[in-house]
């Protein structure tokens, strides 16, 4: 059984030199990394407009809005350091894949929300080390060091969250399922200069 904390693994680990081909066209990591961030405080938004039933999740999802908002403001000064534009918004294919499996319903929709919010941390938290350690010794390096630690936290805090409205026989089976479909989702997809 899986434990209702960050300590899930993922299904299939990304090897170290994922990390070479997403580093090959820095500037295209940097741009696709902002998106993640920016769309990952959107989420948190989210639930706060539509959940403001659950009181006990407004707070914590606000905070962690906010905190990728922050991560994107970083990101983007990188971006602004090196003369680059963003680009117009387009759909993460790893992510779209994941979320055709989010469930009708409201609590299965809930429930499901938060688990994939968790899972898709855990694979941004394991890639942003992978990023963290090929790059050299440096500022840019801590930076990264930074933001994957950050996304260990967001992994748990989505768990947690789940915890104070599921049981955890139900949150487990269903994170196990989740972890399942993540596996497949990431496989799928080539690796390019992009987090996901």
């Amino acid at each position: 059984m899986l434990a209702l904390n960050s300590e899930f693994q993922l299904k299939i680990q990304t090897p170290p030199q994922w990390a070479e081909t997403a580093l090959k066209d820095f500037d295209a990591f940097l741009l696709d990394h902002a998106s993640c961030e920016r769309k990952a405080s959107a989420v948190g938004m989210s639930f706060v407009v539509r959940y403001p039933d659950r009181p006990e999740i407004i707070e914590p999802m606000i905070s962690f809005a906010r905190e990728e908002l922050e991560h994107f403001h970083q990101v983007y000064r990188l971006i602004s350091q090196k003369n680059l534009i963003l680009p117009p918004d387009k759909e993460d294919i790893y992510v779209g894949q994941i979320m055709k499996q989010v469930r009708f319903g409201r609590d299965e929709r809930f429930l499901d929300r938060l688990l994939v919010s968790s899972v898709i941390e855990a694979r941004g938290c394991e890639r942003l080390h992978l990023v963290a350690d090929k790059l050299p010794e440096g500022d840019l390096k801590n930076f990264y060091r930074r933001l994957a630690r950050a996304e260990e936290a967001h992994k748990g805090l989505f768990v947690k969250l789940s915890s104070l409205y599921f049981s955890k026989e139900l949150i487990e089976k269903r994170l196990n399922e989740w972890l399942e479909i993540e596996a497949q989702a990431i496989i799928s997809v080539p690796y390019r200069s992009a987090l996901h």
